[in-house]
């Protein structure tokens, strides 16, 4: 499965990346991570709303979700993880 549409792997890890920035700065609280991590964080989140997408019929079995959908699912991950994490 492509991510973000490409097969490119520096594309991806560079929006990937962006994404991950994105969501650490609209997500309240303080985050510790580095920058491959944040990287990660970013391509988990593409990952996160394709599958998501998928399951409720916006996007095609191998489509992916985009930036915006990278974004929203990486600032899930935070969510969940905030969650888990506790104070």
């Amino acid at each position: 499965m492509e991510p973000f549409g490409t097969s490119n792997w520096l594309a991806i890890i560079l929006l990937g990346l962006v994404a991950g920035v994105l969501a650490r700065l609209v997500t309240p609280g303080r985050r510790r991570l580095g920058i491959i991590l944040t990287a990660l964080l970013g391509i988990g989140g593409a990952l996160l709303a394709s599958w998501i997408g998928q399951q409720l019929g916006w996007y095609a079995s191998g489509q992916p979700a985009g930036f915006l959908g990278a974004l929203l699912g990486a600032i899930l991950i935070l969510g969940i993880a905030q969650l888990f994490r506790g104070r």
